[in-house]
């Protein structure tokens, strides 16, 4: 978690919310997400508010935390920001 500072730990899954500028940059970034979600075959659940992303990771059939969903995490945090660059 050291690598993820804007994560917390809720139980066996981590979360973050995500701010972005608008609804349609907050779509464009669930769009992304999905898209890396699908390449690497592990998919968080996501809540949308307006301009305000949630995103969790766990691995069901792990029962807990992977390493894939610390990846999806990183990856996640990437993507906000080539998503608010546009």
């Amino acid at each position: 978690m050291k690598s993820l500072p804007l994560w917390s730990l809720r139980g066996r899954r981590i979360r973050r919310v995500f701010e972005c500028g608008s609804f349609a940059e907050a779509i464009a970034f669930v769009g992304r997400v999905a898209a890396e979600a699908e390449r690497k075959d592990h998919h968080p659940d996501i809540d949308i508010r307006w301009n305000k992303v949630a995103l969790s990771f766990t691995t069901h059939s792990k029962g807990g935390l992977t390493r894939n969903d610390f990846m999806m995490a990183r990856i996640a945090d990437r993507l906000l920001a080539r998503t608010a660059s546009r």
